[in-house]
Formats: structure tokens, C-alpha cells, sequence
């Protein structure tokens, strides 16, 4: 029996080459591999002694020869093969241990050159590792040192290795080089303009960073993956201080919390979301200040909630937090004193995340039944502010508009979002008519409502939203316009004394 192991990661290859050759198996290597087996004690051929070619062009060619190919891809049971490779002087190949150019380490590498993250696409790795995958039922490939144990104790136990474990291995290779080549077609789309919507077909590749305990649900089993690039300023990058491990709706709500939060760039901002829609956002001069404003925009909805910080969290904060049950709290930080405080509060998740604020244009991908939508990120806030009614208005009402713009941007459509003295007073997300959204808001906006400025996400089919801001005494409007009836609303508008302003831009949000 033969094998031929030639790896980047050399973790655990020595031993399993010792315990090979002690059950009588001939090694065959290259390089690095090679020398460090021969070092380990173990006698080991180099492929070279077996093609009789040398290897080449720095090392781009070695295993790419019909006497490796035709010992790993010939099936044993074939009488036709078996005569083929006789008369060829091929020799069998048994099992195949293969780790690939560590292209993705390269790749991620600040300031690495073009050329360096090309000499690291493996080829003949690939090559065999897809041959020997292929060819299961005879040969046995590994290309994870983590499946080196089992491996070895079946061929000292029973002398070779079983059907389940070969083809268990081989859905292994092709998983890992298809992430491989995913990663690979990556860097080089982003190096030409990035645009995934002009490619005919789309591999998208993630990597495991977490099992969860289950999904939306308890029935629902769920993991959470990753992106290999791309990351900066992204939940996948916190680094949890305290608390129980993040659950699927954590990560989903603390997702749409950053979303929001990556809004309001120049103010101390809190942000709380329940259910993936913001029930209080605040911005003023200090953290403490813009935390309270934003609990008592809805005391009783953040109550089990999740809140994301644009600043360090302090001790005057934290009191603040630690009166209520948390789900999360996410900030570029805390000081010794607020995690302190926040500790009383074992099972509350502190997340730290640097460059909280950071965000790229980027794409956007929903799963449906049968398919996938894409489109890109919606990092866009208006096409034009065009006051369209007699009063313009005050700079502190477009001050409102503005924050209450960034708002129902962010809330699940039809939404919206009414704001005073740069904060959330009420927020009316996810019906189905836009009527329904304002008259919850004015319902738990309470006397707060008068005096407020509103922010729709889609413009009014009708003049009744702007009937009932009167009502209310909203003093100002900001939402897309486009509507066919555009002039009724505006008309009630005039009618009333309050300020509207088209944006031009929609912002429907439906998941």
C-alpha cells in the first residue's frame, strides 16, 4: 500500500507517517513535506523518484504526471484500467493528504502583493485531491489534519479504511476545494470592479463561526457563517466580553442595531431594536444622555432588547443599563468601571466592536424557494431635499427630519417614524396600508407627538397620513414623494402650516 502526503499545514504528519510505514506502507512526498517526514525518521520517496522528471518552474509542476494520476484515478475492479496501468508501470496510490497553499492567510494579508496572493493558487493540490475524491470507493483522501486519527486507527485496526469514511472524506474535498476556487474567483472579480451583478453565475463561499443552540425557534436547528473578506465594522468581528453565547435572533436584532447605528456617524448615538426594528434612537452630547432619551422613547419595548453605541460605554451608562433586562449591548467599548457595573448582569452580552461606524457600498442576498435576490446595499439616503410646501422648514425641524429620515430607513416597511430633539418618539413599522403605521405612532407617542416631525419610507398614496399629522400636531414631513396624488397631500400640508420635503430616494425595507 501507498501513500503520498504532501502538505502546507504540517500539523500531525510525522506521526501519522510513522505509524503508516509501521503497518508496512510506503511513503511518497514532496519538498518541505518530504524533508520533514525524513526528519521524523520515516523513509520517503520523493514523487520526482517515482515520475522520473524533476521538479520544475519553482515548484508549479511536480505532481502533475500520468504515473501519480494513473495510481490514484484507476478503479481497482476495472480489468481494462488494471491492464492499462501494468503495462504503464503505474502503481497504485492509496491514500492521498493533501493541505492546500495557504491562498486565504496570503490573501488577507495587509499590503500583499498581487503576484504573492498568485503564487499561492495550489493547482496540483487540487488536481489530486479532486482525482482521489472522485475515485472514493479505492483510494482514501484527507485533506483536514483533524481526520488523520480516524484515518489511521481504521488501517491499524482493519487494514484499510471503510466505504463511509471514504466518501465522508471525499464530500470533504470537494466542499474544500470548491471554497477554495470560490475565494479564489473572489479576489480576482474585486480586482476588476466587483460588480456581482454583472456575473452570469454567483459562488458565494462562508466559513463556520459558530454552532447556535437553534434558530428563530427551538425546533430550528441554525449555525451562523461567516465571510472570509469584507468584515471590517461587522458583528463577525466583536469580541464578546461577558454573557451567554449569542443566539440567531441576537445576531439577527444586533445586525439591524449596527445597520442603524452606522446612520448616525457625528452625535453620541444609542440605538435599541426589538425584533429587528428600532424601538428607541437617540443623539446628544454625551452616551449617558443619549441612552436615557432613548429608553424613554419606549421603556416598555427595549425591555429584553438589544442596544448598539457609537461610543465607549461608561459608568454613568452602564448604571443606566444594568436597571433593565438586556439582551446585548454592543459598543467600540467600556471602561473598567462600566464593565464592573454590567457584570451584575452575568448573562448580558458585551460585545466590543472596532470601527463600529465602518461600512462599504456592498450587496444585499435573500434565499427563496428555489433561487436567490441580490441587489446592492442600500447605503443611500436621498437624490435631493426639495421643500415642497409654503413653509420650509427650521433648521431644528430639518435637524429632526433628517434623524427621523435615518430612522424609518431602517424600519421594516410600510413605517413611520415620528422624532423630536433628535430622538425617536414613536415608531409604527411593518403593516401592510401606511395609515395603520401613523396611527400607532400617535397612539403611543402620546402628548410627545405634538411638536414632532415625521419621516415616511415610501410616499403617501393618500392624503389621510398627512390629515392625522395635522391632527396630532406634527409640525414637519419628510418622505420621497412620486405619488399621483402628491398635490392632496401637500395641500393639507399648506393647509395646516407644516413643512414637507421630498427626498426622491424610497426606502422600503421587507426583510
Amino acid at each position: 500500500m501507498r501513500a503520498l502526503i504532501s502538505v502546507s499545514d504540517k500539523t500531525g504528519v510525522v506521526d501519522l507517517a510513522k505509524r503508516l510505514e509501521a503497518k508496512g506502507w510506503d511513503i511518497i512526498s514532496t519538498g518541505g513535506t518530504a524533508r520533514a517526514i525524513r526528519e521524523g525518521g520515516v523513509e520517503v520517496k520523493d514523487v520526482s523518484d517515482i515520475t522520473g522528471f524533476p521538479e520544475c518552474l519553482d515548484g508549479r509542476v511536480k505532481t502533475l504526471h500520468p504515473l501519480i494520476h494513473g495510481g490514484i484515478l484507476n478503479i481497482r475492479g476495472n480489468a481494462a484500467h488494471q491492464e492499462q496501468v501494468k503495462k504503464l508501470g503505474i502503481q497504485n496510490i492509496d491514500l492521498l493528504v493533501i493541505n492546500l497553499y495557504p491562498f486565504k492567510n496570503t490573501m488577507l494579508k495587509p499590503g500583499v502583493a498581487f503576484e504573492e496572493c498568485i503564487e499561492n493558487i495550489d493547482i496540483g493540490g487540487p488536481t489530486m485531491l479532486r482525482s482521489a475524491a472522485k475515485n472514493f470507493n479505492d483510494v482514501t483522501v484527507v485533506v483536514d489534519p483533524d481526520d488523520y486519527e480516524v484515518v489511521i486507527d481504521e488501517i491499524e485496526k482493519d487494514g484499510y479504511t471503510t466505504y463511509e469514511t471514504r466518501y465522508r472524506l471525499a464530500l470533504k474535498v470537494f466542499q474544500t476545494t470548491s471554497h477554495y476556487d470560490a475565494m479564489i474567483a473572489d479576489f480576482l472579480r474585486e480586482k476588476v470592479d466587483g460588480d456581482i451583478l454583472a456575473q452570469d453565475t454567483i459562488t458565494l463561499t462562508y466559513e463556520k463561526a459558530q454552532e447556535l443552540r437553534y434558530g428563530e425557534n427551538p425546533h430550528q436547528r441554525a449555525a451562523f457563517y461567516r465571510q472570509v473578506t469584507g468584515t471590517k465594522g461587522t458583528l463577525v468581528n466583536a469580541v464578546q466580553l461577558q454573557g451567554k453565547e449569542l443566539s440567531y435572533n441576537n445576531i439577527n436584532d444586533t445586525n439591524g442595531a449596527l445597520e442603524i447605528l452606522k446612520e448616525y456617524t457625528d452625535e453620541p448615538t444609542v440605538v435599541a431594536v426589538k425584533h429587528a426594528n428600532p424601538c428607541g434612537v437617540a443623539s446628544a452630547d454625551s452616551i449617558s444622555e443619549a441612552y436615557r432619551k432613548a429608553y424613554e422613547a419606549d421603556p416598555t419595548s427595549i425591555f429584553g432588547g438589544i442596544v448598539a453605541a457609537n461610543r465607549e460605554i461608561d459608568a454613568a451608562t452602564a448604571e443606566q443599563m444594568v436597571k433593565i433586562f438586556l439582551e446585548v449591548i454592543v459598543a467600540p467599548g467600556f471602561t473598567d468601571e462600566a464593565k464592573e457595573i454590567l457584570a451584575a448582569k452575568s448573562n448580558l452580552r458585551l460585545l466590543v466592536l472596532d470601527d463600529i461606524l465602518y461600512r462599504e457600498p456592498g450587496y444585499e442576498y435573500k434565499k427563496v424557494m428555489g433561487g436567490m435576490l441580490v441587489m446592492e446595499s442600500d447605503v443611500e439616503l436621498f437624490s435631493k431635499m426639495e421643500v415642497v410646501t409654503d413653509r420650509k422648514p427650521t433648521e431644528k425641524e430639518m435637524e429632526d427630519l433628517l434623524f427621523a429620515w435615518k430612522a424609518v430607513k431602517n424600519t421594516k416597511s410600510n413605517a413611520i417614524t415620528l422624532a423630536k430633539d433628535k430622538c425617536m418618539v414613536a415608531n409604527g413599522p411593518g403593516q401592510v396600508n401606511r395609515i395603520w403605521p401613523m396611527e400607532n405612532c400617535v397612539e403611543h407617542g402620546g402628548e410627545n407627538v405634538k411638536g414632532a416631525v415625521l419621516a415616511s419610507d415610501a410616499f403617501f398614496p393618500f392624503d389621510d397620513v398627512t390629515k392625522a399629522a395635522a391632527a396630532a400636531g406634527i409640525t414637519a414631513i419628510i418622505q420621497p414623494g412620486g405619488s399621483i396624488r402628491d398635490e392632496d397631500s401637500i395641500k393639507v400640508c399648506n393647509e395646516n402650516n407644516i413643512a414637507m420635503v421630498f427626498t426622491g430616494m424610497r426606502h422600503f425595507k421587507h426583510s
